[in-house]
């Protein structure tokens, strides 16, 4: 193989893996599970779908719109927040605004199992916050495993099958170089433990 070939076979892995990065970023699976769980929460379909998107505009909208706005500050490098000591400030918002949520939804009476996967959320917010402390684990790795371990509890062995989509943004992650393989199976193993452990207390 020759230096162009190969160069051209990097350059393809890295555009293959910004873009499973971007696709599956932890604010789009956030959004489209909350959709979809909420959905599936209600007799009517139309009537969980809106309170998927109230639960959204918490835990997705308002937080992504605060980090593009420090982003647009020069508070923040960049909206995957890459430098792990940006990170803490736009987290510390992020678990306030799903607190927030939640409390809304369960005054409003938002089915129980939506809420469940807010709290969820929530505390996978927080163990990351801790660990993003002293070390910068993979957040997108979390969100993907806990996704497919929330698709699997909600909808059952079928959708076991996502699951090669959270190896797909463990590779993209370390392909990017921007986590270590250690980084990448912890966020995996965080994301996994803690919305099973939450979300079946709790749903």
């Amino acid at each position: 193989m020759t230096n162009v070939e190969q160069r051209r076979r990097r350059l393809t892995r890295r555009r293959l893996a910004q873009v499973v990065t971007e696709v599956c970023s932890p604010v789009v699976l956030s959004i489209g599970l909350l959709l979809i769980v909420g959905a599936a929460s209600t007799s009517n379909p139309l009537v969980g779908l809106g309170w998927g998107l109230l639960a959204a505009l918490f835990v997705g909208v308002i937080p992504y719109g605060f980090l593009l706005l420090g982003i647009r500050r020069g508070r923040w490098t960049d909206r995957h927040v890459r430098i792990r000591e940006q990170r803490t400030v736009p987290l510390a918002f992020a678990i306030a605004s799903v607190v927030l949520g939640a409390g809304l939804l369960a005054v409003t009476g938002a089915p129980q199992q939506l809420i469940a996967l807010v709290i969820a959320g929530l505390a996978g917010l927080a163990v990351i916050v801790v660990l993003t402390l002293a070390w910068k684990i993979s957040i997108h790795t979390a969100v993907a495993s806990g996704t497919a371990t929330i698709l699997f509890l909600v909808f059952g062995p079928a959708l076991l099958l996502t699951w090669p989509l959270v190896a797909a943004v463990g590779w993209s992650r370390m392909e990017l170089r921007d986590h270590s393989p250690a980084q990448v199976i912890a966020g995996a193993v965080v994301g996994t433990l803690v919305a099973a452990a939450v979300f079946t207390t709790l749903r």
